[in-house]
């Protein structure tokens, strides 16, 4: 059960304990901010020290104080959990919003006061947003305490929801929000997250959605994602409904990796993790604020059809600095040839440019600006139109700015406002943002911010897991002890989720050897049985066609350390491939691919997705490698069934989950050709 409740979100009264004359204070900021946003409930104060603070009722204690749908605490951390106590219990209370610090972030007697807090509220049914947070804001409150906190909506403008770990981080984005113009709806500072996650709130989000009332933008400052399955749950609902999310999750380093065993295995991070649930959602990821604001900028206007952007100017740097980076990021920005361009451009002055971008000088008029417009919206070589316009300071740009907005609305193709000119045209900027507009600043990062919409491929739905022999699966792995599964009980792992391998014999003498390779039929390979990088002791030979160096081989392996026998299989030609996965604490199994052999750890080429992985899915991921038109088949090499290898990729996927127990799984290499692929060698570890 979702703990957001009415009381929280629709509060009819809300209590400050610790209000304060003092805006300066967060008890007196919140305080302020609920009066001067038009708070239409009862508000009480508790202060042992103040009477008719800020002109409201005022109590010296909470046992004074009637009962109340929400609290506001900003009193020393060590007081908390006795007032939450007495509010769940005695004062009908089910919100309870916590500004103060000195809980989990400052160690272990700061953690035991969260846990009485959460403790009382589960007791109670009662919600805990925080502590350690900067408030939230509803379009019936604003119960924050930064500055601006002011419920900034407007009427037919899409607005986007914010929701934040990081309280100064809220206050940063709100700020860049009002420069682009930007209408924030709902905000959320979930701080420690005691109680209430990012999660948590995607999930009231999710279920509250109406469309065209909700947001359609929503952007995420994440330190942590507790419950991943539920995030990208209620994150792709949202976005299957069409709400945009773009996010930032702090926190790339190394610390907390896991070593892994297989070698490919130890690719696979947490980021990648975050990367891939990102992915899987439907989820833009941005790189810092800036970008994030940008974003959700660009979201504001929508998601284009397609990648293909007209550039209009009327200063050619910022068009070809523009048109620069959207190549850097393989943005198609048509040329515009024909009689159509040749009409348009005999109507602009002489030095006008009408390739793309089309550049119709400082000295272009409004008219020009209108018929480029319309020239852009004709075309159907055309998603979306970037339309570059300052000031010289020379002239009024406020009619230009005006007309633009009016072409924003009604036009069938997304128009994105890119407005240099913050000190020269900062009035008609302003006005532009009060009619409804939101804006960029600065044309580069607004390029890379149209490239991650305009190529975000969308959340991938599930699809039915393949069909795997789930019981043989069990069976395997419950009659198998912890640590490498023997080659024989991975070989049948592999047989039980159908996926194709090569034929392979153990021997452990010389007899057993030439009696292995005549069954098999030269050429064969042989590689050292127990290593795991075991090209590089010198543990596999290729291409044996005779029983001389055949057994020559064998000799020399089993002097290598620790070698107790080898492998024989067949010799088979075709692009070697890897598939792997590796368990991730919260995740689940993290699934990844790209080229194998010895290419794996020289190119480090890999996609990863998190399981379940759908069709969709597996082909991305396999299209993301930058080795794909080498899987594809290039100068009259065969190239490498995709089909076979996006199925690979699920089955090893359904596999994991078929068995949690799965810690590890590497198949590197896999051989393949335009017929099939074939799995040479496997290792699973298991706990």
């Amino acid at each position: 059960m979702n703990p957001i409740n009415e009381q929280l979100t629709n509060p009819k009264s809300i209590a400050i304990l610790g209000g304060s004359e003092d805006r300066s204070k967060p008890g007196g900021a919140v305080l302020h901010n609920l009066i001067k946003n038009g708070y239409n409930g009862y508000i009480y104060c508790v202060n042992t020290k103040g009477k008719n603070i800020q002109g409201q009722i005022t109590y010296n204690d909470i046992g004074d104080m009637p009962h109340v749908d929400c609290a506001i605490l900003a009193i020393p951390a060590a007081a908390c959990p006795d007032a939450v106590k007495t509010l769940c219990s005695k004062k009908g209370c089910r919100a309870v919003i916590i500004l103060s610090a000195g809980f989990a972030e400052s160690g272990p007697e700061g953690s035991l006061l969260q846990k009485q807090i959460v403790d009382t509220a589960n007791k109670y049914g009662a919600v805990v947003i925080g502590p350690n947070c900067t408030g939230i804001m509803t379009e019936r409150y604003s119960g924050i305490f930064t500055t601006p906190g002011s419920i900034n909506r407007k009427s037919g403008v899409r607005t986007v929801d914010l929701i934040s770990g990081s309280g100064a981080t809220i206050v940063y984005l709100w700020e860049q929000s009002i420069v682009h113009g930007i209408s924030l709806a709902n905000v959320f500072s979930i701080g420690n997250s005691a109680q209430v996650g990012a999660e948590d709130i995607l999930e009231y989000l999710d279920g509250t959605y109406i469309k065209g009332k909700s947001s359609d933008v929503i952007m995420l400052y994440l330190e942590s994602i507790p419950d991943p399955e539920k995030f990208c749950r209620h994150a792709a609902s949202l976005t299957g409904k069409g709400v945009h999310i773009t996010a930032i999750k702090s926190g790339k380093g190394s610390d907390g990796k896991r070593a892994a065993s297989c070698h490919t295995g130890a690719m696979a991070t947490p980021d990648q993790a975050i990367e891939s649930l990102f992915r899987k959602a439907g989820i833009i990821r941005a790189s810092g604020r800036e970008e994030l604001i940008n974003i959700a900028a660009v979201l504001t206007y929508g998601k284009p059809e397609g990648n293909r952007l007209a550039i209009v100017t009327h200063a050619g740097g910022p068009g070809v600095m523009l048109a620069d980076v959207l190549n850097s990021y393989n943005i198609n920005i048509p040329k515009f040839t024909g009689k159509d361009a040749e009409l348009l451009k005999s109507r602009l002055f002489n030095g006008s440019s009408i390739s793309n971008p089309i550049d119709f000088l400082a000295t272009g008029t409004l008219d020009q600006l209108m018929a480029i417009i319309d020239f852009c919206e004709m075309r159907g070589d055309v998603d979306a139109i970037a339309v570059i316009f300052g000031s010289h300071g020379l002239s009024d740009v406020a009619p230009a700015y005006r007309a633009i907005l009016d072409r924003i609305k009604i036009s069938g193709k997304i128009i994105y406002p890119i407005f240099p000119s913050t000190v020269n045209a900062a009035g008609a900027i302003k006005d532009f943002h009060k009619k409804g507009g939101v804006t960029f600043s600065e044309e580069t990062d607004f390029a890379k911010a149209f490239a991650k919409v305009a190529l975000c491929p969308g959340c991938f739905e599930n699809d039915p897991a393949p069909a795997i022999d789930i019981k043989s699966i069990r069976s395997i792995i419950e009659s198998s002890a912890s640590g490498f599964l023997s080659p024989g009980a991975s070989r049948m792992l592999l047989d039980a989720c159908g996926i194709e391998r090569t034929k392979e014999i153990i021997a452990y003498d010389r007899k057993e050897l030439v009696n292995a390779a005549i069954e098999i039929g030269y050429p064969v390979a042989i590689k050292v049985l127990g290593h795991v990088h075991k090209t590089d002791i010198g543990g596999v030979s290729l291409n044996i066609a005779d029983e001389n160096t055949l057994i020559t081989e064998f000799l020399r392996m089993m002097h290598l350390k620790d070698c107790r026998g080898v492998l024989v299989q067949p010799m088979i030609s075709g692009t070697e491939v890897y598939i792997g996965a590796k368990k991730l604490p919260g995740f689940g199994p993290l699934v990844f691919c790209g080229l194998g052999g010895v290419y794996t750890d020289a190119i480090k080429d890999v996609a990863f997705g998190l399981s379940p992985i759908s069709r969709k899915e597996a082909q991305y991921m396999i299209s993301s490698l930058k080795c794909s038109l080498l899987l594809k088949g290039s100068r009259g090499k065969e190239g490498v069934n995709g089909t076979v290898f996006a199925e690979y990729l699920r089955r090893i996927s359904a596999l994991c989950r078929a068995a949690p127990e799965i810690e590890e799984i590497t198949l590197d290499p896999l051989i393949g050709n335009n017929k099939k692929i074939i799995a040479i060698d496997v290792r699973i570890r298991i706990s």
